[in-house]
């Protein structure tokens, strides 16, 4: 009698039915004494240890959350992971943005990789609680160490949290890339015909306007290797108006209007190929998986956690979308850099930050380092 082939099928859940080898463990915040003071107390400025582990593994979850009175905390504390013994981190982060939430602002949302819940009532505030799951796998060889950096000026109180993980007896094969995750941020972008406002431009009336490089694009990611990108989480603060010009009799009266940020197109180049590059989109909602305009929908691998349009905060213009390359991740064999237009042709200045995924062969090059803590907060929380 024949063996049966594709027992299960081909979905997401088809290898549930199939043994593993390796060994499922923890490593989690929980009181060694057998008490309930679950979780670590971080001082400001310290660097805690979350996870310390030796041989062969891989990361499979990711749980997180914190009590803390700095209402800026998921902007303030920095997630730095580092595999088999590197001294550069291969995770570099904002503790909110890598979770998927920009601008410090906590709210729930279901993707497929990341995943967050808030208490009742409590969506789109700064700070708060937040339950926070990432479900990357995260492979090592030899050994894992996960940090995380209290940039507060006050002590984190509570920082619960579990990694679950995989240990294996056998090596792992050379094939298996390594996880990196890289926040960057542009506070503001540069407009290409400076401030539209000031010189009473209408951007709509511009858009045949040419943009023929991704020279002046917000630049999300810069990698060299070899690997595929599967995904980046983006932050807008749409800051930057448009002159509404009425006339009043003889007088002219200039308005403000916030303008629409989506027209960016998104651009890849693989292994430094010339412009233009094999992938490039139409408009950043398009890239983003949406059409007319960013909704307050969350799905699997694309959409909304934080809605520029939020009836709780009517004067906030702050915003954050993913999109998760899962099924169709960007190969890359010597380097990838992906940019994306900041309104269409680069004409727009508001403030931009991302956070890319992406899996690769080590050595990989040193992660720009972090802007300082004061420089990452939100324009409308800088003193």
């Amino acid at each position: 009698m024949q063996p049966l082939d594709g027992i299960g099928g081909t979905g997401i859940f088809s290898k549930l039915i199939y043994r593993r080898t390796g060994r499922s463990k923890r490593v989690s915040s929980w009181d060694k004494t057998g008490g309930n003071r679950d979780f670590l107390t971080i001082p400001a400025g310290a660097t805690a240890t979350l996870a310390e582990i030796s041989g062969a593994g891989c990361v499979r979850h990711i749980w997180i959350t914190v009590g803390c009175s700095d209402p800026l905390y998921l902007r303030k504390l920095v997630l730095k992971f580092y595999w088999d013994g590197e001294t550069e981190p291969s995770v570099l982060s904002p503790l909110g943005d890598f979770f998927g939430m920009g601008h410090g602002i906590a709210r729930s949302f279901m993707s497929l990789p990341l995943a967050t819940v808030t208490p009742d009532g409590h969506d789109g505030n700064y700070g708060g609680g937040v339950a926070m799951n990432c479900y990357f796998a995260m492979p090592f060889a030899s050994g894992a160490r996960m940090e995380v950096v209290n940039e507060c000026e006050g002590e984190v109180h509570s920082f619960y949290y579990y990694v679950d993980y995989e240990s294996y007896d056998a090596p792992l094969p050379d094939s298996v890339l390594r996880f990196h995750a890289h926040y960057r941020q542009e506070y503001h972008t540069t407009g290409t015909k400076g401030n539209l406002f000031d010189q009473k431009i209408n951007y709509w009336e511009h858009l045949a306007e040419p943009c023929l490089s991704d020279q002046e694009n917000y630049l999300i990611l810069d990698a060299q290797g070899a690997g595929h990108f599967v995904g980046c989480v983006l932050s807008i603060d749409n800051i930057d108006p448009l002159p509404v010009i009425r006339k009043l009799g003889t007088q002219e009266q200039v308005l403000k209007e916030y303008t629409w940020w989506g027209e960016g197109d998104d651009m890849f180049f693989i292994d430094g190929e010339p412009w233009p590059p094999s992938l490039h989109g139409t408009g950043s909602e398009d890239y983003l998986c949406h059409a007319w305009g960013m909704h307050n929908k969350a799905y699997a691998y694309a959409g909304t956690s934080i809605p520029e349009n939020d009836p709780k905060f009517p004067d906030r213009h702050q915003c954050t979308s993913y999109r998760f390359h899962i099924e169709d991740p960007v190969m890359f064999n010597q380097s990838l850099r992906m940019s994306i237009e900041h309104g269409h042709a680069n004409m727009q200045e508001n403030d931009y930050s991302s956070v890319a995924f992406w899996y690769q062969t080590e050595p990989h090059q040193s992660l720009e380092p972090l802007p300082s803590v004061k420089d990452r907060l939100p324009r409308n929380k800088r003193d």
